[in-house]
């Protein structure tokens, strides 16, 4: 004998009431064959509306035994129970529960994109049944546009979808007129007719006299039951009229581009709260990003700025130490130190210096200048920069000459009140005569510039007329491109050893005094760079908190799509997206505001550079995106996990 469609026994559901339990079914046991049209009736308070929620798997009985088709619902995972729901049956809701940002055609639609059927085949089905409910020209109309019957009638289509091989009709006329009454009845009856199982819960005895069957409740119990059909409508086993399913990668695409479109229909609905929510991102994104290219710009500069004198240089001085008080008394380094140096792979240029302090004059104006006396690479080994005229050459070297290139310093000091220019004029160092024959730039702040006035001469020549020595202070090496200063430095401590028998000097890298400048430069902006990730993370808890607003406000749509047939992945995908959409969004948009804010500070005229890296911009996009998996998850989990009873009872 084959199993009946639907069999209850002992079937008891009870609900927490203060201290004690409220039972709301007492052991009600009951059979429904296929093809039957049954009436539920009772008061309001009877458990005529717990049953049906029962029977359509939306809620779970505390004890007895509930079967379909055989088949113990009580074993049912959730995703198992929203199978039978979208497979086997569709409801009609008392109050159509229609989602109002949706047509009805896309409302009717819904149990088909959670069934997996094809797009094409759906829209057809859809439009299909509007049309034999008489819908066909309202298809395109939101739920507000429709009366309630016409709303009704949408949510009928909805039902038979999938199949609808058992309607669950609750309370189906009690919100219509009487003519759009009549006309749902009607409908049920021509279903019930066609071989569809029919469970109508009504409180109306002249709408459960259209069944051919019913039955009675009172405080939870079946007072009467007027006894099965003789013979169902349609014998049972009838074909189920449904839309062809997609591919399983077809369906999951359908399910994916649904969430989408229902997430940025919710955004568009609430705009207000959607820029709210994105504000803590968009201010932490724009914060990361500006910082990061704020960091970046500050440390090319000061790289530039330590260019400007002489990058990748090594200073050899002699003495153990700056501070060395028997410096002043080795005469070991030499000229022939620096042509060594010269000859050296790893070397791109070399400069011996040596200085002295002399009053220097120009006309009537005296004034205390520091005389260097550097090689003709000198100038290209600090990255010297000529404003005006030229510089000496080895030749001047050689030949001792007295031509001087001075500094900006000099210039404005000494030629105040000239007014031409200082080039070929001749100035006093001490008493001799020199030339000028080029004025520098000014270096760029850092460790290299000061306020002295600084002359240059070639080194042999301020030897010869100003010293009386062949010793020099220091020599300055610059080390090649495609070699490590750190090496470097290494090589020219070992040459020197062995040339003077004993470390008599020492040698200042320059390219440490930059790695230290950087690395400063990097901790500090990797501290502003971590309070603008606070920012983000308690932009990304202002998301967490709107969307569990969000869900609270959904509840309804929720227990709808829970109703027919979306599985909890469904839901809990439909709210992430939503998170992730207004996360990413809101990281576009401050990064959108970071270059903004870059542009507006260069066009005011900003000292500060900011140099934009696609990594930085990358990474804040990913991360505002993960802040929205992150942070939307327990929004959508939430969202997944409601009750379906008490979220379809919300309004």
């Amino acid at each position: 004998m084959a199993e009946p469609l639907i069999q209850i026994r002992d079937l008891r559901k009870d609900y927490p009431s203060g201290d004690g339990v409220l039972t709301v079914l007492r052991d009600v046991s009951l059979t429904i064959e296929a093809g039957e049209m049954v009436a539920i009736m009772g008061a309001s308070g009877s458990g005529k509306s717990t049953l049906m929620n029962i029977l359509g798997l939306l809620d779970r009985p505390t004890a007895g035994s509930y079967r379909v088709d055989g088949r113990e619902t009580a074993r049912l995972a959730p995703d198992e129970a929203a199978e039978l729901r979208r497979e086997r049956f569709g409801f009609i809701f008392q109050r159509y529960h229609l989602l109002p940002d949706l047509t009805a055609s896309e409302n009717v639609e819904i149990p088909a994109i959670y069934a997996g059927a094809g797009r094409e085949e759906r829209q057809a089905r859809a439009h299909d049944l509007l049309a034999g409910l008489g819908l066909a020209e309202r298809a395109d109309h939101r739920p507000r546009e429709l009366s309630g019957g016409q709303q009704q009638r949408a949510s009928i289509a909805r039902a038979l979808m999938n199949g609808g091989e058992i309607i669950l009709a609750d309370e189906p006329t009690s919100a219509l007129d009487s003519v759009s009454g009549a006309q749902v009845l009607q409908i049920l009856e021509d279903l019930n007719a066609q071989g569809r199982t029919v469970v109508i819960v009504t409180h109306d005895r002249a709408v459960a006299e259209r069944a051919r069957r019913i039955i009675e409740f009172r405080d939870g119990v079946v007072i009467s039951d007027s006894g099965r059909s003789a013979t169902p409508a349609r014998a049972p086993g009838a074909p189920r009229d449904e839309p062809r399913r997609a591919s399983r990668f077809g369906s999951l695409a359908d399910r994916l581009r649904e969430s989408f479109a229902m997430a940025l229909r919710s955004m568009n609905a609430h705009r207000m709260r959607a820029l709210l929510t994105m504000l803590g991102i968009i201010i932490g994104v724009a914060s990361v990003v500006s910082v990061v290219a704020l960091g970046q710009g500050s440390t090319q500069r000061v790289l530039s700025d330590i260019s400007s004198l002489g990058t990748n240089t090594l200073e050899i001085f002699p003495g153990r130490s700056f501070g060395d008080v028997r410096s002043s008394r080795i005469q070991t380094l030499v000229v022939a130190d620096a042509d060594a140096l010269a000859r050296q792979p790893y070397v791109a240029g070399v400069t011996p210096t040596v200085s002295t302090s002399k009053p220097t004059r120009f006309g009537d104006v005296e004034a205390s200048a520091l005389v260097n006396g550097v090689g003709d690479q000198y100038f290209t080994v600090r990255g010297v920069k000529l404003a005006e005229g030229r510089l000496f050459d080895a030749w001047s070297v050689r030949r001792r000459d007295l031509d001087v290139v001075i500094d900006e310093n000099t210039r404005k000091t000494l030629f105040k009140g000239f007014s031409g220019s200082p080039v070929g004029q001749i100035i006093l160092i001490g008493t001799t005569p020199a030339r000028v024959i080029g004025v520098t730039q000014p270096q760029q702040g850092g460790f290299g510039s000061s306020s002295n006035l600084s002359l240059y001469l070639p080194y042999t020549t301020v030897q010869a007329r100003f010293l009386g020595s062949s010793s020099l202070r220091s020599i300055t090496v610059r080390v090649a491109e495609d070699a490590t200063p750190a090496i470097a430095e290494q090589a020219v401590t070992a040459l020197l050893e062995q040339r003077h028998g004993a470390q008599d000097f020492f040698v200042l890298n320059t390219d440490d005094i930059r790695q230290t400048i950087t690395s400063a430069t990097n901790t500090l902006a990797l501290l502003i760079a971590a309070i603008a990730v606070i920012s983000l993370i308690v932009g990304g808890i202002g998301v967490m908190n709107i969307m569990l607003v969000s869900v609270s406000e959904r509840t309804s749509e929720i227990g709808v799509r829970i109703a027919v047939g979306a599985r909890r992945s469904d839901i809990m995908r439909q709210f992430l997206i939503e998170a992730v959409l207004v996360c990413l969004l809101g990281g576009l948009a401050g990064v959108g505001l970071a270059l903004a804010f870059g542009v507006g500070a260069t066009a005011l005229g900003s000292s500060y550079a900011f140099v934009y890296s696609w990594t930085s911009i990358v990474a804040a996009c990913v991360s505002s995106s993960v802040i929205g998996i992150v942070f939307g998850f327990v929004p959508a989990r939430n969202a997944a996990r409601l009750d379906p009873v008490a979220a379809l009872s919300r309004e």
